[in-house]
């Protein structure tokens, strides 16, 4: 019986690199309550990046995305160098080249699944060969030039997550979207969005005629690997001394390579089996190595499961306010911007020239929004706040903190509004580092008199809304 079920596993079941495949999606997605809860893990292994590409925002996401990680530092380059990043993707391209494309990306597994549709074929051709540098062009202005140009700015701006990739569009904006908890976000889409999600059912369909069209002929974490596979420790490699020239392995694989191990090459491995003289081969590995790693690989995704859904809490999440006293006997709460906390003193400089301190409004209801400028929603609402602050400011203190990922010239976008309510837009960190799990934009904070947070929501808000909130926090 045990024979019969290994020879129908070894007929039907999937490839090493399938599971392979499989397993690194799953790890780099461990927080499958994410998904459940709509919401994206923000724990310390986020700072820490993936070798595939995976979105930062995908509510399963533990790692960071390389090819994101890469865009902001180049816009922060000015002021820090971005001696992370790259040294991360050096060692993962020079330990294993485009072989993490081959087998540890998730948007490489899509693809491929998708390819699986049963439709007609596109065969690789003179005409993909060239498209397959346009990755090339797409690293260079889109991942590169762009944010080294917003750098001299101080601007961050990862235009290739923003203009482009449909993996952000899909884990990211859909993956949230996706979930009830977070309906309310539909509002805030707007052409950006629609503009992606035309490249992703674009890429979509591609997929089931191309091969990895996306990895062939866009992706630039593939032209970063590629630009290394070479002299990657790892990956398939031909003895020269039995090869016959044949040109099989060229001819079986989908890829645009012209010989086995250049940069166009993700090492499936799939060249291994039509060599007739058996000239193709995976480097070399100790022996019982395999098993070792299997084992590894084993121990780590379950222990990731583990923390991840039963063991790693939201910050500000489930955390109970405890009382504590406070000068004049005054009942305030534990410190953070969850209801029912303290949201802690902060103080910044306004567009105006003038200081807002947040202690100074004690005995007033406080209403802080978080905007941006690229944010459509957020630009909407601002009258709101400022008819809020006009119609209220006798009894309501309203202050705009603009989000500390600036893309655009805020002075400049200021003029062209009158607002009289505080706005500030520099050194918001003091703010924004307080929000924990409020990643999302637009964000609207209510404190009542004493401080305590009544309400801290990412949500779009109208002005009736913003009225019923502050008679709840003037009680």
């Amino acid at each position: 019986m045990a024979g019969a079920i290994r020879t129908w596993w070894q007929n039907h079941g999937p490839s090493k690199r399938r599971l392979v495949q499989l397993y690194s999606a799953l790890l780099y997605n461990a927080h499958l309550k994410g998904f459940a809860e709509g919401e994206i893990y923000q724990g310390i292994t986020k700072a820490v990046c993936v070798p595939g590409l995976n979105c930062y925002s995908c509510p399963g996401a533990v790692g960071a995305c390389p090819l994101g990680a890469l865009q902001n530092a180049i816009s922060a380059s000015a002021s820090r160098p971005a001696f992370y990043i790259v040294g991360t993707l050096l060692l993962f391209g020079l330990a294993l080249g485009r072989m993490i494309c081959g087998w540890a990306c998730p948007v490489g597994l899509a693809q491929e699944l998708l390819f699986h549709v049963p439709v007609p074929k596109i065969r690789k051709n003179r005409v993909t060969r060239i498209l397959s540098y346009l990755k090339y062009v797409i690293l260079a202005v889109f991942v590169i030039l762009i944010p080294a140009i917003y750098a001299f700015s101080r601007l961050p701006f990862p235009a290739f997550c923003k203009f482009i990739c449909p993996a952000g569009t899909a884990e990211g904006a859909i993956g949230l979207l996706a979930n009830p908890a977070n309906a309310e976000k539909l509002g805030m889409l707007g052409l950006l969005f629609t503009r992606k999600f035309i490249i992703l059912v674009a890429v979509i369909t591609a997929s089931m005629f191309l091969f990895r069209p996306f990895c062939r002929f866009v992706c630039p974490l593939g032209a970063i690997y590629g630009l290394m596979t070479r002299i990657a420790v790892w990956g398939v490699r031909v003895d020269d001394k039995k090869c016959i020239n044949c040109g099989a392995c060229v001819r079986e694989c989908k890829m645009d390579i012209r010989h086995v191990g250049d940069h166009e090459c993700i090492h499936c491995g799939k060249c291994i089996n039509v060599c007739p003289a058996k000239a193709i081969s995976f480097a070399s590995k100790k022996r019982g190595g395999k098993k070792i790693a299997a084992a590894a690989a084993v121990i780590l995704l379950a222990g990731a499961l583990v923390y991840y859904n039963f063991i790693y809490s939201t910050p500000g999440k489930n955390t109970p306010p405890s009382p504590v006293q406070v000068a004049g006997d005054i009942p305030s709460a534990a410190t953070g911007s969850a209801p029912g906390q303290m949201f802690p003193d902060f103080e910044l400089k306004c567009a105006d020239g003038s200081t807002y301190r947040l202690s100074d409004h004690r005995g007033k209801v406080v209403v802080i929004n978080i905007w941006a400028t690229w944010c459509n929603p957020c630009v909407k609402e601002l009258p709101y706040f400022e008819k809020l602050y006009n119609e209220h400011g006798d009894r309501v203190s309203v202050i705009a903190v603009h989000s500390d990922l600036v893309t655009d010239d805020v002075q400049a976008f200021l003029k062209d509004f009158d607002f009289k309510m505080p706005v500030s837009y520099t050194d918001v960190k003091c703010v924004t580092d307080n929000l924990e799990d409020s990643i999302m934009l637009p964000i609207t904070i209510v404190l009542d008199k004493n401080g305590v947070v009544t309400y801290n929501k990412a949500r779009s808000v109208t002005y009736d809304v913003l009225e019923l909130l502050v008679a709840e926090g003037a009680k």
